[in-house]
């Protein structure tokens, strides 16, 4: 309630930051501030709001869908990393030295190249010459650079409320910049939508002419040991489960409610996006799993945050747990699938 209020009392700020990102945006239309374009393509996925909304299991998805297909790359800003200016991430590098989600994709996808740079026309001088093409997280107000495909992700939950821009609300942009894009998918939908509830949708969105919108939904798979890889089934938790869930994300809204599916034995560390975690607080969440009585325990946590967690000064506090990462992929329905599979390779083939 005190936060919503300080919020509330920033509103003069919101129109202040409202009024700059629309002469932004202004001057880019105009052509007065230039946008580099590249001659391969270079898709784009981002948001208008701040975090939560599926960029990278979106990012996975088109990694997956084609890296058969060309030489494909993914670069990112890398945030939270101690590092500055282009890198390369390696398999054995760290979230320190990268961001948590860069290490994520080339944890997955060992053999393509996973990239960071904050400026992301430097990245793509650096990568065009060996690339077919580059995807681009969370970079929609990256104006500087012109996407050749521009994917917007729109969350669920937050079509369903009123929202503001920042810092009394989460938008980073007002909902007029979706127009910008090429495609809206709509993330973390119920698997179930029924037609006249996406119809409903649209009506609210109110997609320009030229954009295809889709709606997606998150998958869960097996519980994987962090220790080694090692999978246990997610139905394998129940009523006499005692979950102890870590997150440093920007809504664990979704990853909750799953595990509530099982059980109602969970207890839920949530700490802010990319949040870097310190001994004491690992200590405290072992702490207080050594303490339980119960037979069958588990720590949960995002393969996001399992890239932080495997920093060396967090081994010897994880080392008698039974920790575990919970994978989550964007899934569509058979039809939206097919229909979103066929919009990205012609584009990336043309």
């Amino acid at each position: 309630m005190l936060l919503k209020l300080i919020r509330l009392l920033l509103f003069p700020i919101s129109i202040l930051y409202g009024v700059g990102v629309y002469l932004r945006n202004l001057l880019f239309d105009c052509g007065l501030f230039k946008s580099t374009k590249f001659t391969i393509p270079v898709l784009v996925i981002g948001n208008i709001t701040v975090g939560g909304s599926g960029k990278s299991p979106m990012t996975e998805y088109l990694l997956k869908l084609l890296k058969n297909e060309r030489r494909v790359a993914v670069l990112s800003r890398g945030y939270g990393r101690k590092t500055t200016g282009f890198k390369l991430v390696e398999t054995d590098s760290t979230a320190a030295e990268v961001g948590d989600e860069p290490m994520q994709f080339k944890q997955h996808f060992p053999a393509l190249t996973v990239a960071v740079c904050e400026d992301r026309v430097v990245g793509m001088h650096q990568l065009v010459a060996d690339h077919d093409v580059v995807i681009l997280d969370d970079a929609y107000q990256h104006r500087w650079l012109k996407a050749s495909l521009s994917i917007l992700l729109l969350e669920y939950s937050a079509l369903q409320k009123v929202d503001f821009l920042l810092p009394t609300g989460n938008l980073r942009e007002p909902r007029s910049a979706t127009k910008r894009a090429d495609i809206l998918v709509v993330t973390k939908a119920p698997q179930n939508l029924t037609s006249a509830e996406k119809a409903e949708l649209v009506k609210r969105i109110k997609p320009q002419v030229h954009q295809a919108i889709f709606f997606s939904y998150l998958s869960y798979d097996n519980l994987l040991y962090v220790a080694d890889g090692s999978a246990r089934v997610l139905t394998s938790i129940n009523e006499y489960t005692q979950i102890f869930l870590l997150t440093g994300i920007a809504n664990a809204k979704p990853l909750l409610a799953e595990l509530k599916r099982y059980t109602v034995q969970v207890k839920h560390y949530e700490y802010p996006d990319h949040y870097n975690f310190s001994v004491a607080d690992i200590e405290k969440i072992t702490q207080e799993y050594q303490d339980c009585e119960a037979a069958d325990k588990l720590i949960i946590t995002t393969e996001k945050d399992a890239q932080r967690l495997k920093s060396c000064i967090f081994a010897s506090s994880l080392a008698n747990t039974a920790l575990y990462v919970l994978p989550v992929e964007t899934a569509f329905a058979e039809e939206d699938k097919m229909n979103f599979d066929h919009l990205i390779y012609t584009h990336v083939r043309q």
